[in-house]
Formats: C-alpha cells, sequence, structure tokens
C-alpha cells in the first residue's frame, strides 16, 4: 500500500484550493454575463418596440439630393426624401391639378401643414402606403417620365391602380385615392431626423 506524505497532502490541498478558486471566478463571470445581458438589450429597441412606436432615426446629411430612403415605423414605410431646389420650386405649380392642394381633408401633423408639407422644404417625410387601398407608391421623380407622359411633374406613381401623388404627397386629379399620402410625426436634431415623436404636441403646441 503507497503512503502519503504530509507534504503530498498539502500539494493536493493546495491544487484542490486553486481548482475551487477558479471555478468559482468562471461561475461568477457566466453569472454576471447573463446578469448584465438583459440590460445590454434594453438600450436598443426591440422589433416588437418599434412596431408598437418606438422612434426611428434617420441621418439625413447621408441622403442625397433627389435620393430618397425608405425605413419603417409602426410596420409602415417610411419615405424620407431629399428634394432638390428645383423640386421645391416647381411645387405651386401642381396646384390646379390636385385634389387636395392646401391638405385641408388630409392626414398630416399641424407643422407639415403647409405647400410644402415639411418641417423642411428639402425634406418630404411620409408614410409610403397609399392612401386608396394600402399599396405602396413607386417613385417617379423624374419630370415628363416616358411612362406617365411628358405632363408628370414628378412624384408618386401607385402600380394597383394608377393613383398619382406630386413631391408633396398631394393626390392628383383622376386618382383612385382621395386625399393626400400621410405625414408621420416627426422633427430634427442636426442632421438627425426622429420619426414617431412630434416634441410639439407633447408641449400642447398646434
Amino acid at each position: 500500500m503507497t503512503e502519503i506524505s504530509a507534504t503530498d497532502d498539502l500539494e493536493i490541498d493546495q491544487s484542490r484550493r486553486r481548482f475551487l478558486t477558479a471555478a468559482t471566478v468562471a461561475t461568477g463571470a457566466v453569472g454576471a454575463a447573463f446578469a448584465i445581458t438583459p440590460f445590454i438589450k434594453s438600450w436598443n429597441p426591440s422589433e416588437r418596440a418599434r412596431a408598437l412606436g418606438a422612434p426611428v432615426e434617420v441621418d439625413v446629411a447621408k441622403i442625397d439630393p433627389g435620393q430618397m430612403v425608405v425605413t419603417s415605423w409602426r410596420k409602415q414605410a417610411i419615405y424620407v426624401v431629399h428634394r432638390t431646389p428645383e423640386m421645391v420650386a416647381t411645387l405651386p405649380q401642381n396646384d390646379a391639378r390636385l385634389k387636395d392642394p392646401t391638405s385641408a381633408d388630409s392626414d398630416q401633423p399641424p407643422y407639415a401643414k403647409n405647400e410644402m408639407r415639411s418641417l423642411k422644404p428639402e425634406y418630404l417625410v411620409l408614410i409610403g402606403i397609399c392612401t386608396h387601398l394600402g399599396c405602396l407608391p413607386k417613385q417617379h421623380f423624374e419630370r415628363g417620365d416616358a411612362a406617365l407622359g411628358a405632363d408628370w411633374p414628378g412624384g408618386f406613381f401607385c402600380p394597383c391602380h394608377g393613383s398619382k401623388f406630386d413631391m408633396a404627397g398631394r393626390v392628383m386629379d383622376g386618382s383612385p385615392a382621395s386625399v393626400n399620402l400621410r405625414i408621420p410625426p416627426y422633427h430634427f436634431d442636426g442632421d438627425t431626423l426622429t420619426i414617431g415623436v412630434d416634441p410639439q404636441a407633447q408641449k400642447g403646441v398646434a
């Protein structure tokens, strides 16, 4: 029978102590990771939160003049267009061809109830859903687009039933849609566009 000396006992105890210490530290690290994960995730809106209306931010500095980007808010397509000076300048010329040129019967925040339908003339923010039967209008920004005729002023065309909207999202005569494209609540903070938050409404400002 092999005898175990006192020195051997000491080495075994030290090895066991090192193992237990390492195991305790590892378990604590894993536990801390699991504990902090929910907090890290909570810093970013979940898809559910976005669907319920969590604000969405867009860096408009990255949108070139004449271009449009599409994002999503409350499961709705949001069109953000950087209008050129020419696009803005031609808007008053469309009034005689529109069903609701002053947006009197259409849905938009008070600060967007103007000819540009926007806070800033160069940026148009729309809910990209046709007000007829809910299709997604396509962008046809070029004036005189061959597919839409020489008198086309530039804007949006719904491929489902043919509704037409100008560069302010205003519905044109002859379209099945009866009202202009809707505009969501939004505001700017420098080059950051936040969709889904209306500070003026929160302050009770009309």
